[in-house]
């Protein structure tokens, strides 16, 4: 019986080969004779991960689009009708709701991996401007998606967001009712929200991951060690030509990624059918009331994967000022790759420095977002707020400084497999 299935999917492959022979090469290129270093550590799963939700996404998305009414009038009753009417739609929108949340934070993971391995260097800076440039897609996909349940949260977080164009001087006020479409979120709003989020963000965000793995690909994964393997001994048991230290991404990786995918879409759905709100920080209670312009929740606050910058909004006085370090803390991470001077890549072979400037990054990170999901009336919380924003502008701007200042170890010729 396996011999006749092998044989069928021989068959199978020589018929499509014979019909687009280009298919093949890039099959090879990219999956069987794509050599990625053989250290990988579990570090290096996020990317994959990233891909999966990716999927996930967008197949749960047509789905609910079958169902929805773009409309301020129509619009929570149609979520409430998914949810409550359609042949298993509460499944469908909770695996989308929850994989938002799980996209950021495989996302987030990511690039603190290329943080601590130098993932950004030479001869991967434009692999991470990319990889921003994605994240820059996500961030605004994701906006645009938590407007359309049009519920309070989606009401007055849209028209908190969207009024920050205000700030802007002199074309600041046109410039918000062009992005709205109206003095307050309105049935236009929601219309190009939906065009936006359903068809040119979901085909830019495309276009860009597949660009960011054609970068990856010609210049090589990085990896623990942040060695080259291109610029090392060649020859292995697959080729006399590839590299010694790289193995086939098929089928040593995917079967790998294989394993922790699986693991990832257990815990996924535990979440899903047990804590689809993840108690508030997934789907806020407030979202589950239908938008009212004449009440205001008591509390108004993006979701978690927004609020370390919303912090950073709220803790300067001044709006413009406020916005821009918003912004800002966004664009700098654009510049990673030419503020490291250190000429060592991982962190495995850096001095203390760079170790407790990750970890005050982290810590900074996580705290702003904390303060960011809070009420914002405490000043001492405020102004703790503002000592981590700070901090976290620090850490970039003095980049160039410590990462030439910290001590550095001899990094070693080859990869090598400790963990």
């Amino acid at each position: 019986m396996a011999n006749v299935f092998v044989r069928g999917a021989n068959g199978v492959f020589e018929w499509v080969n014979e019909r687009a022979p280009g298919l093949m090469p890039a099959y090879r290129k990219h999956m069987t004779e794509y050599y990625a270093p053989k250290n990988f550590n579990i570090w290096y799963i996020f990317g994959v991960l990233s891909l999966v939700v990716l999927v996930n996404q967008i197949l749960t998305g047509i789905f609910l689009t079958m169902h929805y009414k773009p409309s301020a009038a129509d619009a929570f009753a149609s979520v409430e009708y998914i949810m409550r009417d359609v042949e298993w739609g509460w499944l469908i929108r909770y695996m989308h709701s929850t994989g938002a949340s799980l996209f950021f934070i495989v996302v987030y993971i990511h690039m603190f991996r290329g943080l601590m391995y130098g993932s950004y260097q030479k001869p991967r800076e434009l692999v991470w401007i990319l990889g921003m440039l994605i994240y820059l897609v996500l961030m605004a996909e994701a906006f645009l998606g938590y407007v359309l349940p049009w519920g309070q949260m989606s009401f007055w977080g849209a028209k908190v967001i969207i009024s920050l164009f205000g700030a802007i001087p002199v074309i600041g006020n046109g410039l918000t009712e062009w992005i709205m479409g109206d003095y307050l979120p309105s049935d236009a709003t929601l219309n190009r929200f939906f065009a936006l989020h359903v068809i040119a963000l979901p085909l830019v965000l495309l276009l860009l991951v597949v660009l960011h793995l054609g970068a990856l690909h010609e210049v090589g994964s990085n990896n623990p060690d942040g060695v080259e393997i291109k610029k090392g001994p060649k020859g292995n048991r697959w080729s006399s030509t590839a590299p010694a230290d790289g193995i086939p991404f098929h089928p040593y990786y995917t079967a790998k990624d294989g394993f922790y995918v699986c693991f990832f879409l257990i815990i996924a759905a535990f979440i899903i059918f047990f804590a689809p709100a993840f108690g508030g920080w997934f789907l806020e209670h407030d979202n589950f009331t239908e938008a009212n312009r004449l009440v205001t929740p008591e509390h108004i606050k993006p979701v978690w994967y927004y609020t370390p910058y919303y912090a950073m909004l709220r803790v300067v006085p001044d709006k413009l000022g406020g916005v821009l370090v918003m912004f800002g803390a966004i664009a700098i991470l654009f510049a990673v790759p030419w503020l490291d001077r250190s000429k060592v890549r991982s962190h495995r072979y850096r001095g203390p420095l760079t170790k407790i400037m990750l970890a005050m990054l982290v810590v900074c990170f996580v705290w702003l977002g904390k303060i960011g999901a809070g009420p914002g009336t405490d000043p001492v919380e405020t102004n703790i707020g503002r000592v981590l924003t700070f901090l976290y502008f620090a850490f970039f701007i003095t980049m160039p400084v410590w990462t030439k200042l910290d001590r550095t170890k001899a990094v070693p010729e080859r990869v090598t497999m400790h963990d």
